[in-house]
């Protein structure tokens, strides 16, 4: 019963406007009791669905708007007010139509992401003919045919093809990228034009697509301390009205008065204004390629003074090259082979860079990993065919007994007073190779870090575990205010604390393993989703899927925008309630009008949020 009426919510509304339409025309033509039936109709009517969420939220031991309209309602009804009655019935159900209506534009954004989500898949059979199956019944290693036009259903490599892919719908960014053999494509987005073919190696809600959709979802119902704050002070505020309103009633032997104030009072706007900001922002961010996690990070990120970054993949664009491959002692072929293998245990971005490099130039399979260890902040150390192979920085040398001849020390800082990364190679305990790897800085690095500093950013700080040399060009070209070279994932760690114990409000931005124990640390946590580890974007508060400094720069101007539109929703709501309090010990307003303005204030507050949907720096 209570879910058809619920289902019929809409039809209730109509009848009860009807109802009330005709009690109004059979009154000015004289036929009062006739009119006043139908206004008792148009009320008994209209209040059912507001009773049942009544009772509900009653039956949670809470206070809700919909006692204080029905306890109204009846005093109207007792004293004879039949059109004040149902015009407050028919005004709340309308009023919740187009609160709820609003309401879900405040969700478009999650809403064209669900309905965005792939729902079948181009199977390749053994025998090379296609089979159309669902997309959860994808399994990993399956292949996948994308045709031109065909969403991408699952995260893949691909195999086969060439193709321009549109990644809007997971980055945020329109420009259609380049896809070929090798590069690795992600479910969500479309294939504008040619073909591919892919191998499945994540399917189902572990996609990143899925885990978009479940991260806006989660964020979207978190609460900031601002709602929390709200939502305390309505538990204690709605019973306080209905006292407030027997002690008018006591006072003034005004019954009529005393029903007004408790509906004049209700906190409709004042609850929903800080939520329903909530969502906009966070909605937005996630149709611009930044998925913020919840109202509380919204809230700390407003008040973000420091910027902390990670160099590698971060300020830099995480695709670094070799640019130099010096042997001091055996053979290149062989060497690079040995540690071209070897750094195919390393997810670090230096490493995948000499696998690539050792690719074109030896047979990496011709070679037998038989042991492989990542050292973290220093290298990779193990043993191939027979080898033992250390790569990494001098520390990772010093530790291993391996001592750096002159000649190489000289030639190493060279290297690295150029912009390059030295990566010293010892195979059986002697130092046989240098391998200079140099990493572009981003493109909208500067143009994002100035942005970030006209947003109240006062410091930007650089941690990272690269030498000090490459470290100091980065910061000298991006301008950056401290860094801290040659550093342990524990040594971030140790800085981030060190900068908050300053009184600082800390965002740490990073991309790799080695980097989430900083961004665990400091107060809002920003991890970049294309590039970065799984655990890295787990850890992080905030993800940027297209990997672009503006996409964080971007979340800032959007966190204090919204804390902003919060703030003018609560004074929106306050002053209304306070006018019509005043309006109603004055005598200039009655039921109905304390109504109409009531719901109008609740729909103005969602009207301001709805501005943060369009909201750009």
């Amino acid at each position: 019963m209570i879910r058809f009426i619920f289902k019929q919510e809409n039809k209730i509304t109509l009848i009860a406007f009807i109802l009330i339409a005709a009690g109004l025309i059979l009154r000015f033509s004289g036929n009062t009791d006739a009119g006043n039936t139908a206004l008792i109709g148009a009320t008994v009517i209209a209040v059912l669905p507001i009773s049942i969420k009544a009772y509900q939220a009653a039956r949670m031991k809470l206070f809700s708007i919909e006692l204080l309209v029905i306890i109204a309602v009846i005093g109207a009804l007792f004293i004879g007010e039949y059109v004040e009655s149902s015009i407050v019935t028919f005004l709340f159900l309308f009023g919740s139509y187009l609160e709820a209506r609003t309401l879900e534009r405040t969700r478009s954004s999650i809403k064209e992401l669900t309905e965005m989500a792939p729902q079948e898949a181009n199977l390749i059979l053994t025998d090379g003919s296609r089979k159309l199956i669902d997309v959860y019944d994808v399994e990993i290693g399956d292949k996948i045919a994308i045709l031109p036009g065909g969403m991408i259903p699952v995260d893949g490599k691909v195999m086969r093809g060439e193709a321009e892919v549109n990644e809007a719908a997971v980055s945020g960014e329109s420009i259609p990228v380049s896809k070929i053999t090798g590069d690795q494509v992600l479910s969500g987005t479309i294939l504008d034009s040619g073909y591919l073919e892919i191998t499945a190696e994540k399917v189902g809600d572990d996609t990143t697509f899925s885990k978009i959709i479940e991260l806006v979802e989660e964020a979207q119902d978190s609460k900031s301390n601002a709602e929390r704050v709200l939502d305390r002070f309505a538990q204690y505020y709605t019973p306080g009205v209905l006292i407030l309103s027997i002690i008018v009633w006591f006072i003034t032997k005004d019954f009529h008065l005393a029903i007004t104030f408790l509906v004049i009072a209700c906190p409709g706007a004042l609850v929903i204004g800080a939520p329903v900001s909530n969502v906009a922002g966070i909605g937005n961010g996630a149709k611009n390629g930044s998925l913020i996690k919840g109202g509380e990070v919204i809230e700390k990120l407003s008040k973000v003074d420091t910027l902390v970054f990670d160099k590698t993949g971060t300020l830099t664009k995480g695709r670094p090259e070799v640019t130099d491959f010096k042997v001091f002692a055996g053979d290149e072929i062989e060497l690079t082979g040995l540690i071209g293998k070897l750094e195919t245990a390393s997810e670090h971005h230096l490493g995948r860079a000499i696998v690539e490099y050792a690719e074109k130039t030896s047979d990496l399979s011709a070679y037998i990993m038989e042991q492989a260890s990542g050292v973290k902040g220093q290298g990779i150390e193990g043993t191939i065919s027979d080898h033992s192979i250390v790569a990494g920085n001098r520390k990772l040398l010093r530790e291993n007994g391996i001592d750096i001849p002159t000649d190489i020390e000289t030639y190493a800082l060279e290297r690295e007073k150029k912009g390059n990364t030295a990566v010293f190679a010892a195979v059986d305990s002697k130092l046989t190779a240098v391998i200079s790897i140099a990493d572009k800085i981003r493109d909208d690095a500067k143009e994002a870090l100035a942005t970030m500093r006209n947003n109240g950013i006062k410091h930007v700080v650089m941690l990272t575990g690269d030498n000090r040399h490459t470290a100091a060009a980065v910061a000298a070209e991006l301008g950056i205010d401290e860094v801290h070279a040659e550093l342990l994932p524990e040594d971030k760690v140790t800085h981030v604390k060190s900068l908050k114990g300053e009184g600082r409000m800390i965002s740490m931005a990073g991309d790799g393993i080695n980097d989430a124990p900083a961004i665990a640390t400091a107060d809002v946590g920003l991890a970049m989703g294309k590039g970065g580890t799984d655990i890295s974007m787990e850890t992080a508060d905030v993800v940027l899927m297209a990997d672009k400094l503006s996409q964080y720069a971007h979340a800032l101007s959007l966190s204090k925008g919204t804390m902003h539109n919060m703030k003018q929703n609560i004074i929106i709501a306050l002053v209304t309630v306070a006018l019509l309090l005043v309006g109603v010990l004055m005598g200039g307003v009655n039921l109905a009008i304390g109504m109409f303005a009531h719901e109008a204030s609740v729909l103005i507050v969602i009207l301001n949020a709805m501005r943060l949907i369009k909201f750009k720096p």
